[in-house]
């Protein structure tokens, strides 16, 4: 059997359940993979301004295009379809908050403003509600634990915690308008309830114990300016909504599609982890085996996982490398290291796989072996 096969055989369902059950026991860092992968990646750390731009303003132009075609659709297959590339366009452009976390300030220049008045405050998910929130998730001595905003043991947690956290992502429209539309401008005269907003309603979150606190200096000046924008956006779009500016099947299809791609976002980050830790401090090698990459030759990933989250895994491995070098990433580790590695044991083949996975261990109450 020639090394290709031998490496084939880090991604067959066996070898992944076997990676999986692995999970539970303390894993030490693995220092041939963190050696390989800082020195084959030298080079490609600094982000392409061209490739950023690029990508973003095709993604919100497809994206508004297909949202105003579907709102002037005759036809309801014509509206579906568009509203699906619209959902599926405005899903990628708002999946580059995750790389705004890792940009130094001025490696792109103006990336940070034009993402936040094209994407971040239509869709009402301004960059500060990611920006000082995702940092933690890749503090070592914080991830897979409880103060790890982004992490829950779900793969432990019992099996109606799946479908209800992919169900509640549909109401995520609704509940930022009335984040943004009411409780922001409320809470500007109602300290309680601005201290409630700040540390329950200003992050991307998934952990129920997080709770946040108001940045200083730059970071809290970016906040209130970003805030200001999406409170008004959603005043003009509730106001307009009921004083009949806006057409009813318009708003509605927007929130439609909106809220679509937080679904899509919602079961993609089901399957971004094994979601396996009960809480303890976790090696690197053991983070990165809780993370999963889903590599080519799967074409669906670039759809549901864009725009370099499909190597999630290898995201937390290299957080400084920009999305659009994670594959050169992975090809170059998947050449140098040994097939019996245990970088192999991050890969999966399917979006499907991953979620019967821990469909199936929530049954068990533990990692499915």
């Amino acid at each position: 059997m020639n090394n290709k096969a031998l490496k084939a055989e880090n991604f067959t369902p066996a070898a992944q359940d076997s990676a999986a059950s692995q999970m539970r026991a303390p894993i030490t860092d693995d220092r041939e993979i963190i050696r390989t992968a800082a020195t084959l990646t030298r080079d490609l750390n600094a982000p392409n301004p061209a490739i950023y731009w690029g990508d973003f303003m095709a993604s919100v132009i497809v994206g508004y295009g297909a949202l105003f075609a579907a709102i002037a659709a005759t036809s309801t297959g014509w509206m579906i379809a568009a509203g699906i590339v619209s959902m599926l366009a405005l899903y990628r452009a708002g999946s580059f908050i995750h790389e705004l976390t890792h940009l130094k300030d001025g490696s792109v220049l103006g990336f940070r403003l034009g993402w936040n008045l094209l994407a971040g405050i239509p869709l009402m998910v301004p960059s500060f509600m990611y920006e000082g929130v995702h940092n933690l998730h890749h503090a070592k001595t914080r991830y897979g634990t409880v103060q790890d905003p982004e992490y829950l043991p779900l793969a432990l947690m019992k099996p109606y915690t799946v479908p209800l956290f992919v169900a509640v992502a549909a109401l995520a429209p609704l509940a930022l308008l009335l984040r943004y539309g009411i409780l922001g401008p409320l809470s500007l005269v109602i300290p309680p309830l601005r201290k409630l907003v700040v540390e329950r309603y200003s992050g991307l979150v998934i952990n129920p114990e997080f709770r946040r606190k108001m940045p200083e200096g730059k970071a809290r000046r970016n906040w209130m300016w970003q805030e200001t924008g999406a409170s008004l956006w959603a005043i003009a779009l509730l106001g307009g909504t009921a004083t009949g500016i806006i057409p009813l099947k318009a708003f509605i299809i927007f929130l439609v599609i909106s809220g679509g791609s937080v679904v899509i976002n919602q079961v993609r980050t089901l399957v971004a982890h094994l979601w396996a830790n009960e809480g303890e401090v976790m090696s690197v090698t053991a983070q990165y085996l809780d993370s999963v990459n889903v590599p080519p030759p799967a074409m669906l990933p670039a759809l549901w996982a864009p725009v370099g989250l499909r190597y999630h895994a290898l995201h937390h491995l290299l957080p400084g490398v920009p999305y659009h070098n994670l594959g050169e990433a992975h090809r170059r580790l998947a050449e140098e290291l040994p097939v019996e590695s245990p970088y192999y044991k991050a890969n999966y083949t399917s979006l499907t796989g991953l979620v019967v996975q821990l469909v199936r261990s929530t049954f068990k109450g533990k990692l499915v072996k």
